[in-house]
């Protein structure tokens, strides 16, 4: 067996090993004795190979099943200690840096939240959008009779909020965003890598494109694509933050949620009034 198998099979056994025991949260010395590396080796042959620490891989595994348990309906307390965590404290410091809202607001679920939502005509199509009082916070595509599907798309992510339609609100917001080309504020949620890919995303200029693998090589590595790739899909407002500008490793289009014709159009738009 060569270097790069004994590499995968080692780091195959770490991953089993954290996936049954991360409650217990074992130091690095326990998880390297597993698989009979000394604590520094292992250390770098996980980073290498999940472009994450296993601390961090322990942390998001936590986080996960907390999530659930709060859908579920358990306490932020009960939830803190199902995932093995030692105070509320810790679950808040979590859900902190994985998704920047508190336990208690991803619980809620958009709780408490009022969004205006309206549907209106754009260049590619009806554009759907959800607006709350801070900003625009979600723009998604459709075709006629599947605007429905994609409002349901969109507060799929706040789906305890309260929503209002207002499509003259949308058409004006529209309007602002195709026609006049203005800034509009954005209401974003996301953890602090997601908005660190997107902000790489606004970095492309118009007319042009780039591969996943290069936003990774901006971020951080050029090992991280597939992370990127999952950041990318997790971009809640298309078009203003442009991920239709990434294209697959052999330079298709591939990966778009609202369809690889509309993400065509796009680019041959922006190339076009580029």
């Amino acid at each position: 067996m060569n270097t790069s198998e004994n590499d995968y099979q080692r780091v195959t056994m770490a991953l089993g090993f954290l996936d049954t025991h991360w409650r217990d949260r074992p130091d690095l010395e326990a998880i390297a004795a597993h698989i009979g590396l000394s604590a520094a080796h292992f250390h770098r042959l996980f980073s290498r190979w999940t472009g994450t620490s296993p601390k961090r891989f322990m942390d998001a595994l936590a986080h996960n099943h907390a999530r659930t348990s709060l859908l579920e309906g358990l306490s932020v307390l009960d939830a803190s200690y199902d995932a093995g965590l030692s105070s509320p404290g810790r679950l808040h410091d979590l859900f902190i840096a994985y998704e920047a809202i508190t336990p208690g607001e991803a619980k809620a679920r958009g709780k408490g939240l009022e969004f205006t939502w309206g549907v209106a005509p754009c260049p590619f199509g009806l554009a759907v959008m959800l607006m709350s009082p801070r900003g625009l916070s979600a723009l998604g595509f459709a075709d006629p009779g599947t605007e429905l599907s994609t409002f349901e798309d969109l507060r799929g992510r706040y789906p305890a909020a309260s929503f209002i339609r207002n499509d003259q609100q949308a058409i004006a917001l529209c309007t602002d965003i195709f026609k006049e080309e203005k800034s509009v504020p954005l209401a974003l949620y996301g953890t602090p890598w997601q908005r660190q890919v997107w902000r790489a995303l606004l970095s492309i200029p118009p007319g042009r494109t780039t591969g996943y693998g290069d936003i990774a090589k901006t971020v951080c590595s050029a090992k991280a694509a597939r992370a990127v790739g999952a950041a990318v899909g997790r971009n809640p407002v298309s078009w203003l933050i442009p991920c239709h500008r990434v294209l697959g490793a052999d330079g298709r289009l591939t990966g778009y949620h609202w369809g690889v014709e509309r993400k065509r159009s796009m680019l041959v738009y922006e190339a076009i009034t580029a």
